[in-house]
């Protein structure tokens, strides 16, 4: 498993910097991608600090997908993973897992369905709220967790089937958390979306009247 995850996380990152995504920092997003930083890794090392060994995590990733693309949602994942692991308590080990897990798949499930979704459905802002921020999160996110408890069972873990239970609800959670989000982002500060675009979304303003 540890090899799977070096694998992924390498060639994440290594595409990832090939597209330079930084450049985009200048503009709008710089100030919110530093806040999402903070706040994600703060979400992350949460459950480290729970009693009684309760572990509730959440991923985030799909949103930073939404808002920065996955380029830089890439970026900020392992930065947000190397604040876990300074932070926390776990090993490399298992920060790797985590980062892998429930940061990268996940972000990168999201950008293949919004893709398929911006191909086959029409350009509407309720598909890429309820498509991309609602069901495409939770979609995302179960499918990572599944795959995880899949590839751990056959190599010797435990039985997956109380285990996809419990990712398919914490699933909604993340996915309610970033549909509401995206919504409001949409209303708000659309231009927090890297994702977004009122052109394709909203249609060209109406000509203005002519004063003749």
């Amino acid at each position: 498993m540890f090899a799977i995850e070096i694998c992924l996380l390498l060639l994440a990152l290594g595409v990832s910097a090939l597209m330079r995504p930084w450049r985009m920092l200048v503009g709008p997003l710089g100030a919110p991608w530093a806040a999402s930083l903070v706040v994600l890794s703060l979400l992350w090392v949460l459950p480290q600090m729970l009693p009684n060994g309760i572990s509730i995590q959440l991923s985030g990733a799909c949103l930073l997908v939404l808002m920065f693309g996955w380029p830089l949602a890439v970026i900020e994942l392992v930065l947000v993973a190397l604040a876990v692991w300074t932070l926390g308590d776990l090993g490399f080990a298992a920060v790797l897992s985590q980062l892998v897990w429930i940061g990268l798949v996940p972000a990168t499930l999201a950008l293949a369905l919004g893709e398929a979704l911006r191909r086959g459905l029409p350009a509407h802002p309720f598909i890429y709220v309820l498509g991309r921020g609602f069901i495409g999160t939770a979609m995302s996110i179960f499918a990572a967790g599944a795959a995880y408890e899949f590839i751990h069972h056959l190599l010797g873990g435990v039985a997956v089937e109380h285990a996809l239970v419990a990712r398919w609800l914490m699933a909604w959670g993340d996915a309610f958390l970033t549909g509401m989000l995206v919504a409001v982002f949409v209303a708000f500060v659309p231009e927090w979306l890297a994702t977004w675009s009122d052109q394709r979304y909203l249609g060209s303003p109406p000509p203005p009247p002519s004063s003749s």
